[in-house]
């Protein structure tokens, strides 16, 4: 008669973990890899410019609006009585020291006293639309980039479908997913991108926009105040 033996040897939760099947390792997905993928390159380096330029356009125009929207305390009233005291000059002086919009204005204006008062308005309002023109120096731009980045994300999401489906139709019966993921990451990616510096920008011309209309009301409002006090009685 066979005597059959079991030998039972503890097997502990270490020797169970090492022995079973591994579990995949998932890469995590950063931004600078979506960004700077293969097939995307084409468009997000424009995007990338783009979105430059907008920020470098923002901070610009804003420095430059604050110091045109700053206006030195009692400027209006010392122009008032320089002008009722007669001292002309001395309120020319007093503009050519401040160098804002509201003074050059001003300025031009007391450049024409004495000429009939329609002469002086439409000396100021001449000044009046060049230094506007000026704060909206390159703010079309923003506009420009507010519409056409969105637009030149979307070329990529068609162009990187057509790849998909291309490679569908290369190979119907040997499907590859390597393949197909690289036309989909360039459409998602490069949607993702002009949408993300489209939206910024839109924002940014908005806020200059804004800041632009302020600074024009009070050029005007400022503007009619000198028209009046030259009809105060001195």
């Amino acid at each position: 008669m066979k005597t059959l033996f079991l030998l039972e040897i503890p097997v502990s939760n270490s020797d169970m973990i090492s022995t079973s099947t591994p579990e995949p390792v998932i890469e995590k997905l950063r931004i600078l890899d979506l960004v700077f993928m293969p097939g995307s390159l084409w468009i997000m380096i424009p995007l990338l410019v783009m979105f430059a330029l907008a920020i470098y356009i923002f901070v610009e125009r804003w420095l430059s609006i604050g110091k045109a929207a700053r206006e030195e305390r009692n400027f209006m009233n010392n122009i008032r009585d320089f002008i009722h005291s007669g001292k002309i000059e001395s309120a020319l002086a007093l503009c050519k020291g401040n160098a804002t919009p509201l003074a050059r204005m001003i300025e031009k204006g007391i450049t024409r006293v004495g000429k009939p008062l329609s002469d002086i308005s439409a000396a100021i309002e001449n000044t009046g639309n060049l230094e506007v023109q000026r704060l909206e120096k390159r703010v079309s731009v923003l506009a420009t980039i507010a519409g056409a980045a969105p637009m030149l994300g979307f070329l990529g999401t068609v162009v990187g479908m057509v790849i998909a489906f291309h490679n569908m139709e290369a190979n119907p019966n040997n499907l590859n997913i390597a393949e197909l993921s690289g036309g989909i990451y360039t459409a998602m990616i490069t949607t993702v991108g002009g949408l993300i510096v489209g939206i910024i920008s839109y924002f940014c011309y908005n806020i200059i926009v804004a800041r632009i209309s302020q600074v024009v009301y009070m050029l005007e409002a400022k503007s009619t105040e000198f028209i009046d006090l030259l009809h105060e009685p001195i």
